[in-house]
């Protein structure tokens, strides 16, 4: 039975406000991030996702009182992301209310850590982000970067993601830092090359600009359609999206509003 693609509206948040920039900078106000999860939750949405863009950049944990307001309203699925740097942290998140957690830098710096959250809370529950950038140094031609974009590692991208799906999480996300933003459409190439050695969900995430881009992510291998910037300015909506990809016989979850 072909998997059902599912739509994930990502609320970055910044000082409590949903923000989206472009290549992760640039930073525009979008709104509130419980207005948003309500919005598109009537809309359609399949998860959402809520990631504290600068939580570990200033060496903090996630705003977790925006956790709790955003859980107590949601009606789908809820990852969390930013600021989870250790078991603890991520039960915090997980007892507030988000039904899953996502994290990139601490996972990257402590690989063991991707292990014992994987044990401790269950692979179902775990998405590992991955921000890249083109590095023709790389074997993949991709490099892993750290610290919201910022730093980069040295390490091939898909190599990186082939040693966190041994792990057995369930999602992987990668985000190219080119595409971010943009609407200039999904990196493709590394959705395919990540897709092609790891049994994990990949999400398409970075670059989303009009219908064709999420189908084009599908095609890639991408189960997962992550996209900000296209939604919260109105570009795209959730329930024209779905109609385009059945459309195009992409099998779609044809959702009422139950957690």
């Amino acid at each position: 039975m072909e998997k059902s693609v599912k739509i994930m509206p990502c609320l970055d948040m910044k000082n409590g406000r949903v923000v989206k920039g472009v290549h992760f900078v640039d930073i525009k106000d979008a709104g509130d991030p419980v207005e948003c999860a309500i919005a598109y939750c009537k809309q359609g949405a399949d998860e959402i996702a809520l990631l504290d863009i600068t939580a570990t950049i200033e060496n903090r944990r996630t705003l977790i009182d925006v956790v709790k307001k955003v859980a107590e309203v949601v009606t789908v699925p809820f990852t969390v992301g930013g600021g989870i740097s250790d078991i603890e942290s991520a039960m915090t998140v997980i007892e507030s209310g988000a039904d899953k957690i996502s994290i990139a830098s601490a996972g990257f710096r402590n690989p063991f850590l991707i292990r014992d959250l994987v044990k401790k809370i269950g692979s179902e529950k775990i998405t590992v982000a991955i921000d890249v950038d083109h590095n023709p140094k790389m074997p993949s031609g991709y490099e892993v970067y750290i610290d919201g974009g910022r730093t980069p590692t040295g390490k091939d991208a898909v190599e990186w993601a082939k040693e966190v799906d041994a792990y057995g999480v369930s999602v992987i996300l990668p985000t190219s830092k080119r595409g971010d933003g943009a609407r200039l459409g999904y990196d493709l190439p590394i959705i395919r090359a990540i897709k092609s050695v790891v049994s994990a969900d990949v999400v398409a995430s970075g670059g989303a600009g009009n219908l064709e881009d999420f189908y084009d992510a599908v095609m890639a291998g991408a189960t997962i359609l992550l996209a900000a910037s296209v939604f919260h300015f109105g570009i795209i909506s959730i329930p024209a999206l779905k109609r385009y990809l059945k459309s195009k016989g992409v099998a779609i979850i044809e959702r009422n509003e139950s957690k």
